[in-house]
């Protein structure tokens, strides 16, 4: 039988090692995507450590996945093979309990299905999956770009054009590393007057290249005041990991606004309630989206020009893609290549 590599955790906190396996077919409804490249997501420590609940070992992580279609299970329309296509950590889902009936399918936990969770991943050369969890990846974006924005741009576009805010209003973006750095871009190019607030004067510059019109640095600043004196922020996307960085930027809202949090501190956010009431302000949180929302992520962001920053890292290096990732020092997201 073909092989082909994969780099499956074999029990909680193992180590990344490269091995080899059968090639999957692919069965009813499911669809054989040979994978070019793979993001590295900071929530692949999930599987990795172990810290999502049921997760059976051996599993492949990854999901930020792109690559061409290679082979059809029966039933499956709409693909072939040749055709460019995109897997993000929406693996599917149940489609018969009361929250998918509604749609809900990001809230549901009996029938969700997590690419690299609950089914095995990209740290591989293929990938089998339903063919409802595929995205089409415009021939403008390379597969290296796309597999980013498979999540992490999803998680930060998906929010923003959802939130509300208008072309001119004020929007901030809270952080600009590997899902700020995105935001920003985005952000720019929905033509809200874009605001980035990060910590040091050093990322000013990458701020304004990215696309902001002003830049906050809260080491020196507070992000609050400068916020009002813009007039206050319509919305401010929170992409940092730290709750009391969220929750200093909270006054800065202005009347209506909302913060949106797509990092996960693990700490709770610290925020008086009388600061909500005054201005009718609110605070929300967006899980990343489907494979629909990720089709219009990499489309916007074809037309548009948004583009993930990346380091690379061979499939043989998986391991070290994954600590440089976890280092927090990759700029800006790191990516593993199969060829």
């Amino acid at each position: 039988m073909p092989k082909m590599r994969a780099v499956p955790v074999t029990k909680p906190g193992a180590t990344l090692e490269v091995v080899e396996r059968e090639i999957p077919s692919p069965g009813p409804g499911q669809v054989r995507v040979r994978i070019e490249a793979c993001g590295v997501c900071h929530s692949d420590v999930l599987t990795k450590e172990g810290y999502w609940p049921g997760i059976q070992y051996p599993r492949v992580p990854g999901h930020e996945i792109a690559g061409v279609v290679d082979a059809l299970g029966d039933g499956v329309p709409e693909w072939k093979p040749g055709d460019r296509a995109g897997i993000g950590w929406h693996g599917g889902h149940c489609g018969h309990c009361d929250r998918c009936r509604k749609g809900d399918y990001l809230t549901c936990r009996n029938g969700l299905q997590v690419t690299g969770i609950s089914l095995d991943g990209g740290y591989a050369d293929y990938v089998v999956a339903p063919w409802t969890v595929l995205a089409r990846i415009p021939d403008e974006i390379s597969f290296v770009d796309a597999a980013p924005l498979m999540d992490a741009g999803v998680t930060t576009f998906n929010p923003l054009r959802n939130s509300g805010a208008r072309p001119g209003d004020v929007v901030a973006i809270l952080g600009i590393g590997g899902l700020g750095h995105l935001g920003v871009q985005f952000a720019a190019r929905m033509g809200f007057d874009t605001v980035a607030i990060a910590r040091g004067a050093d990322k000013a510059d990458l701020a304004r290249e990215l696309g902001a019109r002003v830049y906050i640095d809260s080491r020196t600043q507070d992000p609050a005041a400068e916020l009002q004196k813009l007039g206050g922020a319509r919305v401010v996307l929170a992409t940092v990991t730290n709750a009391d960085a969220m929750a200093a930027v909270v006054g800065g809202l202005g009347p209506d606004g909302r913060l949106i949090a797509v990092g996960a501190p693990q700490e709770p956010m610290k925020v008086p309630v009388l600061t909500l009431i005054g201005g009718r302000r609110s605070i929300q949180g967006w899980p990343s989206g489907t494979s629909v929302d990720s089709e219009e992520t990499l489309r916007f962001a074809a037309l548009s020009g948004v583009r993930p920053r990346i380091e690379l890292f061979p499939l043989d290096r998986a391991a070290e893609g994954y600590d440089r990732m976890l280092s927090g020092d990759a700029r800006f997201r790191v990516v593993l290549t199969m060829t």
